[in-house]
């Protein structure tokens, strides 16, 4: 009692200081007790044996003999055991020969995990060192099979008890990211199978063991769980300011001893997979080319994105790849990793956080859209967004994330932290990116939408203010800021308004229209309203709620419509350079093509082209369509945006201007003259571009990937001033997708007029205008018709 109240040592050395208190105090009943007796000694197993004793700890005790008295050992036993009880204090105990230790820790997983941290109090030391000895070298030879059970166990118990980093009231100790996983950890260490990261973990298991010490100090009790009554207590001791702030400093300890948890799991299996012989050798051919087998002795790597390959099932960073000369390069590893549903390298984020330059302000396109892409991978998207926050990345990406990071929500409605709840939310989201014409504005207005949490006043008027700033940060033009601003000040408003006042009555609707303005912003704020609340937990959402939401958010869309509405916007202007080249491909009877490569920096001479942009001028004939989306597919362009424009310049006839804005999948742009003479090859018939796409993807390796949305293709209402029918098509953008609906609208038979196609992160959002052999919009039932067919060649 002196020393855990008047002593005035806290933490590790209190610890320490009271298991040598308790080792003095055995070993001075062990030399009474033994009078004389040889061949015994007493070993501190479990956290004891680690000198990590809490004020309220269970001792862990073995008396362990050579065999020669047993009768003398079970009389000095309960001359140990009995003073123990006495004092009040919890004991775990056992009498065991070498051999029966043993061959107890061969059969019971949770035994020999205790004997690893065996040491010795009293008695023979040779006998002890002779069981850690043996105990070891049965843990290592019998790693292969041991390993996978403790993993089973480490799953199970998570299940039973949650994720530390985002319970109320966790238990310190077996939760998900507790103590527990820390002796797991070191379990691992010992088999020299693989080990974790060590960057923050002594400290995380300091922080635990310092708040569970506290605990049990403040309650008198050998609890592990810290519930919401003893918190405020548990922080005063600790001169910690209040409990909100303790239960962020006990959550980034939990996360780091999870995220090591996970780096580590995946390392023992990719260890033990080798070990089988179950790898499998792969690699990819750029180009034209198919795959080919990987040359003997070679690593395995498979591209990704420019400067990330995938290698023994983690992306990590290509040889060529130089984070300080390419400050895009963390999110787009992140995006490429979570999109192929892989696990970002330690090492690779390690490298990116050390090595990488911040990223100019406002953002470049590319940046933006890779964030995009991240979060609209989905579930994926979340290991791949722990591991940028575990170096630290995210904060530098995001400044104002450091607000919500770990921020606790006292609310029983909410089952995350409040910057997980923001990361679910996207998740959520992303499966909602076919209802949407803007995906990238719902992705990004879900990560912020409760940003101005942790600031005085009304998170939502608090968090439209920071959200302007980072949407100017991450480069949105002006009118998108707007919408974010909108989407985050208002994002309670459907579900307040739909639970709360009458729907029938027209204020409530008109409520609704003053806010949104379009149908487009309220086709995204129904969504970020239900993507809201599917992430906050299962009581934040029901068929009642959808049911009132969905029915006002219609009331509101007819309102903003009108019967007979138009669409919101039509197709652009063709610009000066269409209108040129349409009007020689008039006059030359053959298509005429011009290729501009866009540089990363147009100031600098020196600047790596980053894309070109394609304007092509011919005759109307089929096939144009997919013909030159399929020779981009194969040269691995990736489609930005695109627009197809029918013109008649000079009163000959009618030329298609096609406009393609274009960068390098991974590699380098191709030269123009290359791009130039596939085109006219393809267009000739001289290249099969259908052929040779199917012979790639068949000899592309097999990734599992990331969920993305069913495609989804739809009428528009209205058409285009009755001149054509507008399909829209919402779709997980891929190499060869534009291709593919080309070839599905020649064959149903119907003509595409103009098109204006854009790939948001991982979404291609296009609209076709298309108009049937008679050059006459398509009736109703044969626009459904079509709608469907082409969906159904996508699916």
């Amino acid at each position: 009692m002196h020393l855990l109240r008047e002593d005035g040592r806290t933490g590790a050395a209190r610890r320490s200081a009271l298991a040598e208190l308790t080792d003095r105090w055995l070993a001075g009943l062990f030399s009474t007790a033994a009078d004389g007796l040889t061949g015994v000694a007493l070993v501190a197993v479990g956290g004891y044996g680690r000198g990590e004793l809490s004020p309220r700890s269970d001792l862990d005790l073995l008396l362990l003999h050579d065999g020669s008295a047993k009768s003398g050992v079970n009389a000095l036993a309960e001359q140990l055991w009995y003073p123990v009880w006495d004092n009040g204090i919890a004991l775990d105990h056992s009498v065991r020969d070498l051999s029966t230790a043993r061959k107890v820790a061969a059969d019971d997983l949770k035994v020999q995990l205790g004997l690893l941290d065996a040491r010795h109090v009293a008695g023979d030391p040779g006998l002890t060192a002779a069981m850690r000895s043996a105990i070891l070298a049965d843990w290592r030879a019998g790693a292969v099979k041991r390993l996978p059970e403790l993993h089973v166990m480490c799953r199970e118990r998570a299940e039973r008890q949650g994720e530390l980093a985002f319970l109320l009231e966790p238990d310190l100790k077996e939760a998900r990211g507790g103590l527990r996983d820390l002796t797991a950890l070191d379990a691992v260490a010992a088999s020299w199978i693989a080990d974790a990261p060590r960057t923050g973990l002594a400290e995380a298991g300091a922080r635990l063991r310092d708040v569970r010490d506290t605990l049990h100090l403040v309650t008198g009790r050998a609890t592990d769980r810290l519930s919401l009554q003893e918190q405020d207590a548990v922080a005063l001791e600790l001169g910690v300011l209040d409990a909100d702030i303790l239960l962020r400093q006990v959550y980034e300890a939990a996360r780091t001893v999870a995220y090591a948890s996970d780096v580590t799991w995946r390392e023992v299996d990719r260890v033990l997979r080798a070990r089988s012989g179950s790898r499998v050798r792969r690699t990819v051919r750029f180009g034209f080319g198919s795959g080919a087998p990987a040359a003997r002795g070679t690593a395995e790597r498979s591209p990704l994105a420019e400067g990330v390959v995938e290698q023994d099932g983690e992306a990590v960073l290509a040889h060529a790849a130089r984070p300080a000369n390419d400050p895009v390069l963390p999110l787009r590893a992140a995006a490429a990793a979570a999109q192929a549903d892989l696990p970002l390298a330690p090492s690779t984020v390690r490298r990116l956080a050390a090595e990488t330059r911040p990223l100019p302000v406002p953002w470049p396109d590319e940046a933006r859209d890779q964030l995009v892409t991240l979060l609209g991978a989905g579930e994926s998207a979340v290991p791949v967004w722990e591991a940028l926050e575990a170096e630290g990345l995210i904060a530098r990406l995001l400044p104002d994330w450091d607000r919500v990071r770990c921020r606790p929500q006292r609310n029983a409605v909410h089952r995350w932290t409040v910057d997980r709840h923001l990361v679910e939310t996207a998740v959520r989201a992303a499966a909602m990116t076919r209802r949407v014409a803007r995906p990238d504005l719902l992705l990004v207005a879900a990560l912020l939408h409760d940003i101005g949490k942790g600031w005085p006043g009304d998170h939502s008027e608090a968090g439209e203010v920071i959200t302007r700033d980072v949407a100017v940060r991450l480069g949105f033009p002006k009118d998108d800021v707007e919408v974010l601003a909108l989407l985050v000040r208002h994002h309670l408003l459907l579900v307040e308004t739909a639970t709360r006042r009458d729907l029938d009555d027209p204020a409530t609707v008109a409520a609704i229209t003053s806010v949104v303005g379009s149908t487009g912003v309220l086709e995204l704020l129904h969504a970020l309203t239900e993507a809201d609340a599917l992430a906050t937990g299962p009581a934040a959402w029901s068929s009642w709620r959808a049911t009132l939401v969905a029915d006002l958010a219609d009331r509101a869309a007819a309102a903003l419509v009108g019967d007979g509405g138009q669409p919101e916007t039509a197709a652009p202007e063709p610009s000066a350079e269409e209108e040129r080249l349409a009007v020689e491909a008039a006059r030359t009877n053959g298509p005429v093509l011009s290729v501009h490569a866009e540089a990363e920096h147009p100031t600098d001479p020196g600047s790596e082209p980053m894309g070109v942009t394609l304007t092509l001028a011919l005759h109307d004939r089929p096939g144009v369509l997919p013909t030159v989306a399929g020779v981009l597919a194969l040269h691995r362009l990736t489609v930005r945006s695109a627009a197809i424009r029918e013109l008649d310049p000079i009163g000959a006839g009618a030329v298609l201007a096609l406009t393609w804005q274009v960068a390098a999948e991974y590699g380098e742009v191709p030269e123009a003259a290359r791009l130039r003479a596939d085109i006219r090859r393809a267009l000739e018939g001289g290249l099969d571009v259908t052929r040779r796409l199917a012979e790639r993807d068949a000899a592309a390796p097999r990734r599992r990937g990331s969920a993305a949305p069913p495609p989804r293709v739809t009428v528009a209402p209205g058409g285009s001033a009755s001149s054509a029918t507008v399909l829209e098509v919402r779709a997980h953008d891929a190499p060869g997708l534009l291709h593919r609906i080309g070839r599905a609208l020649e064959d149903i038979g119907v003509r595409v007029r103009t098109a204006r196609i854009s790939t948001l992160g991982a979404d291609a959002v296009d609209a076709f205008y298309v108009t049937g052999p008679d050059d006459l919009p398509l009736p109703p039932s044969r626009a459904v018709e079509v709608a469907r067919s082409v969906e159904r060649a996508l699916s």
